[in-house]
C-alpha cells in the first residue's frame, strides 16, 4: 500500500488530511516540524510527502535535499500565502504540484491517484531510453547528436512528473513533437494531448477556445462549447506560441495555473480542472518580456521547466540520420525504394536550414516525388547544390599561410558542423590530414592531443 507523509502544524489540518488520505487508500505518517518530519523519513520512505511551506521550524521545501531516493517520491507544497514567486521556488526545488489552501478536494485526488505506479514509470522511461539511445531516437525525438542527447535527458527527467514546461526554439525545431513525447511518457498517457496555436487563432474566439462557452453567450454562440481546458481534463494542453496570446487572456491562464479552475465565456460559474500545462515559443521568452508581449507573471509560472530545442544546423550528422528517415517513410507508404546518391548527401550539408526539421522533411519530400530511384545532386534546388551563404574569413596582410590554412580550416569545420568527413571533403584533403591538422592546433593551444575520430570512424561505418 502506498505511503504519505503530511507535514502541517495546524493539527485540525492535518486531522482531516491524514482521514481524507486515507480514504484514498494510502497509509499515513503525521508531522508537524521539520524535525519531526525528519524523524520520519527515516523510518519510512513516502511514495508522497504532502507538506505545508511555512511550519514553525522552517520551510517544507528543505524536505527535499532529505530524501534518499528522490525520484521515487512525490512532492506536493501547501500553503495559505500563495504567490507566482512562491509557487515556482517550490517546483523549482523539487515539488512536482502546489496546493493552495483550502486545499481543493478534487485536486487532491487527482493528484494521489497519479501517485501509485510512478517509481516504475521512472524506471520504464529509463529503460526506454537506454533502449533507444543506440537507435538514435527518443519518444518523437530522432537524433543522435550531444545536443538531442542532451534533450533526451532534460525529457527523461521532467515527464512522469506534473511540472510545467517551456519549450524554447526556432520554428521547425519540434517543439510539438517533444511536447507530445513528454505526455506520452508521462502518467496522464492514456489522458487527451491537445496542441492549440496561440497564433492561429483570433484574438476574439481564444477565450472561447480556451475555456468553451454558454448557449447565448455572444452573437452566434447557439449552443453550449467546451473549450480546450475541459476537454483536456486529466491530459496534457500544449500551447505553441504563447507569446501571441492577448495580454487580457494571458491574466486568465496563470489564474487556471494557480487555482486549477476556469469559467466558461458567459457564466460566473468555475470549473475545476486538471491538466498539465505545456507552453512554446520560437522566441526569446526574456525579451517577449521586455517587449510586453508576455506577462512577467506568467513567464515565471510557466518557466518552471524551460528546455531549448536546438536548431538543425547544430546537429551535425541527424542532418542525415532525419533525411533517410522521411525517405524511409516515403519509401514505405508508397512502396518505393528510392534511395540519396553520396552527393545529394554532401548537398544536405551545405544548407544552412533556417525552416529546421520542418524545411528538411519538405524538401526530402519534393525530391521523393521527382526522383526515378536515386536522388540525386541535380533534384535538389539551386540553394543545396551552391552553399546558402558564403562565409568569409578575414586575414591580416603579412599573415603566415600556416595561420591562413589555420583559420580556413576551423572556419570550413564550423561550416559544416563540425563533421570532419564533410570539412575534409569542402578542403580537397583526406580525412587523416584534416584530422593530423586539428591535433596540431589543439597540442598547441592547450598541450593535449586531439581525441580518436570516434565519429568519423563511426560515421563512415554507418556510409558502409
Amino acid at each position: 500500500m502506498p505511503h504519505v507523509l503530511l507535514v502541517d502544524d495546524d493539527p485540525e489540518q492535518l486531522e482531516w488530511l491524514s482521514e481524507f488520505v486515507k480514504g484514498e487508500g494510502f497509509t499515513v505518517a503525521r508531522a508537524t516540524s521539520l524535525r519531526t518530519a525528519r524523524i520520519q523519513l527515516t523510518q519510512m520512505r513516502p511514495d508522497v510527502l504532502l507538506t505545508d511551506l511555512q511550519l514553525p521550524d522552517g520551510n517544507g521545501v528543505e524536505l527535499v535535499d532529505d530524501l534518499e531516493q528522490r525520484e521515487a517520491t512525490e512532492v506536493v507544497m501547501i500553503t495559505g500565502h500563495a504567490t507566482v514567486e512562491s509557487a515556482v521556488n517550490a517546483l523549482r526545488s523539487g515539488a512536482t504540484d502546489y496546493l493552495v489552501k483550502p486545499v481543493d478536494i478534487d485536486r487532491l485526488r487527482s493528484i494521489l491517484q497519479r501517485v501509485p505506479g510512478t517509481h516504475e514509470l521512472r524506471s520504464e522511461i529509463g529503460e526506454l531510453r537506454q533502449e533507444l539511445r543506440g537507435l538514435g531516437r527518443f519518444g518523437h525525438m530522432i537524433g543522435s547528436s550531444p545536443v538531442m542527447q542532451k534533450l533526451y535527458d532534460q525529457l527523461n527527467r521532467v515527464s512522469p512528473t506534473s511540472a510545467t514546461v517551456l519549450l524554447v526554439g526556432e520554428s521547425g525545431t519540434g517543439k510539438e513533437l517533444a511536447a507530445q513525447t513528454i505526455h506520452d511518457l508521462s502518467r496522464r498517457k492514456k489522458r487527451p494531448f491537445l496542441p492549440l496555436n496561440c497564433g492561429a487563432v483570433s484574438p476574439n474566439l481564444i477565450e472561447s477556445e480556451l475555456f468553451g462557452h454558454e448557449k447565448g453567450s455572444f452573437t452566434g454562440a447557439d449552443r453550449q462549447h467546451k473549450g480546450f481546458f475541459e476537454r483536456a481534463h486529466g491530459g496534457t494542453l500544449f500551447l505553441d506560441e504563447i507569446t501571441e496570446m492577448p495580454a487580457e487572456l494571458q491574466v486568465k491562464l496563470l489564474r487556471v495555473l494557480e487555482t486549477g479552475t476556469f469559467m466558461r465565456v458567459g457564466t460566473n460559474t468555475p470549473i475545476a480542472t486538471d491538466v498539465r500545462v505545456i507552453a512554446a515559443t520560437n522566441r526569446n521568452p526574456a525579451k517577449a518580456v521586455a517587449d510586453g508581449k508576455l506577462r512577467e507573471d506568467l513567464y515565471h509560472r510557466l518557466n518552471v521547466f524551460p528546455i531549448e530545442l536546438p536548431p538543425l544546423r547544430e546537429r551535425g550528422t541527424d542532418i542525415e540520420i532525419l533525411a533517410r528517415h522521411f525517405l524511409d517513410k516515403f519509401n514505405a507508404e508508397e512502396g518505393t525504394k528510392k534511395t540519396f546518391s553520396p552527393a545529394a548527401i554532401a548537398a544536405l550539408y551545405s544548407h544552412s536550414w533556417p525552416g529546421n526539421v520542418r524545411e528538411l522533411k519538405n524538401y526530402v519530400q519534393r525530391v521523393y516525388i521527382l526522383a526515378d530511384g536515386v536522388v540525386d545532386v541535380d533534384l535538389a534546388p539551386r540553394m543545396f547544390s551552391e552553399p546558402a551563404h558564403t562565409p568569409l574569413i578575414t586575414v591580416r596582410v603579412g599573415s603566415t599561410l600556416e595561420e591562413v590554412n589555420r583559420r580556413l580550416i576551423e572556419a570550413t569545420l564550423a561550416e559544416c558542423g563540425n563533421v570532419r568527413r564533410k570539412a575534409a571533403e569542402m578542403l580537397g584533403i583526406s580525412l587523416k590530414t584534416l584530422y593530423n591538422r586539428l591535433a596540431q592546433y589543439k597540442a598547441e593551444k592547450d598541450g593535449t592531443p586531439l581525441p580518436p575520430m570516434k565519429d568519423d570512424e563511426e560515421y563512415e561505418t554507418e556510409k558502409l
